[in-house]
């Protein structure tokens, strides 16, 4: 089979298409035939081998040790394994393979069941390529850390990417009052997909804004959680749920000091993928309350170029790649 492959960290240079063995799936695993897959940041930072924990969590220190990246994964089952009952040939899936050996930029991959529910019938394979990663972890964010309520001010801080968009619908969904914060060129995108006041963070700093909050959601956390106090109600929660590694890395250790401050507090979202969630974002996009913001598509064979999109942020929702 086809599929883009790299052996050295470093540029989208790096990403070669190749010619490797179709997996073989196992007695727990599907074999999916890849029709659609997307770019998180978590490709990104594999891709480049930086930070550095990245190499040490992967466990590829000098080398990638999965030398295919790709988390998000759309397709058809071509076989099951002995042991597999949820699924059968033919069936239209999708998941996140971010817990088990990633590999979705190539035309065949091999997935454990438990990571895979049946694609929404009204997207196509690439649309439904995004939701996976991000829209798993915007639902944990703001269903179960943010425990996002009916009438509740909500600071979205990066709202245009992948997680961002997804966590403005399903703030929306829940009824909250949405404020969303992105650059000047993306804010009509924004603005589109439900929030209700959309700022420009090149002009306006919310932190010293006269604006209070019940929640603020991070996705874009590149400052101290301290500075967010200001802009949170006495009560507020602040949670950070993507940003600057080293950030989250400070919030993880800081987090409980928030409290010792006040009744504000602060938590950091761990995101862990969720065959149960997929299930529940695939009952909300296909009755019409959750819509993936898709901003461009490439094929397989141009990954590369994808990848260089990502990289200089230009991204309005999602980056997805057609396998065909």
């Amino acid at each position: 089979m086809q599929a883009m492959v790299y052996t050295n960290y470093g540029s989208p240079d790096e990403l070669q298409m190749r010619e490797v063995a179709k997996p073989v799936p196992k007695a727990n695993e599907v074999l999916i035939r890849v029709r659609g897959a997307s770019i998180n940041i978590a490709d990104w930072y594999m891709l480049r081998g930086n930070p550095f924990m990245i190499r040490l969590m992967s466990g590829g220190l000098r080398k990638p040790k999965a030398t295919i990246l790709g988390t998000d994964v759309a397709g058809m089952v071509e076989a099951v394994g002995s042991a597999v009952t949820r699924f059968k040939v033919g069936d239209e899936v999708y998941g996140d393979l971010s817990a088990c050996g990633w590999g979705s930029f190539a035309e065949y991959v091999a997935a454990p069941e438990t990571m895979l529910a049946l694609k929404p019938r009204n997207l196509s394979f690439e649309a439904a390529a995004s939701v996976p990663l991000a829209g798993v972890t915007a639902l944990q964010g703001v269903r179960d850390v943010a425990k996002i309520r009916h009438g509740q001010r909500v600071l979205i801080n990066g709202a245009s990417g992948g997680v961002g968009t997804f966590a403005v619908l399903l703030a929306k969904h829940y009824g909250a009052q949405v404020t969303a914060t992105s650059s000047t060129n993306k804010m009509a995108m924004v603005r589109s997909i439900g929030a209700d006041q959309v700022l420009d963070y090149t002009q306006v700093d919310v932190t010293q804004n006269d604006e209070r909050y019940d929640v603020i959601f991070d996705i874009a956390a590149y400052r101290s959680m301290l500075d967010y106090r200001p802009a949170l109600c006495p009560d507020g929660l602040y949670v950070i749920a993507g940003g600057d590694p080293n950030q989250i890395l400070k919030g993880m250790a800081f987090a409980p000091l928030m409290s010792l401050l006040g009744s504000q507090t602060a938590r950091v979202l761990s995101a862990k993928p969720s065959a149960a969630d997929l299930s529940e974002m695939t009952a909300l996009i296909e009755a019409g309350s959750v819509r993936p913001v898709i901003d461009k598509c490439y094929p397989l064979a141009q990954l590369a170029d994808a990848f260089r999109y990502f990289g200089d942020r230009h991204t309005q929702g999602k980056v997805v790649i057609s396998v065909v």
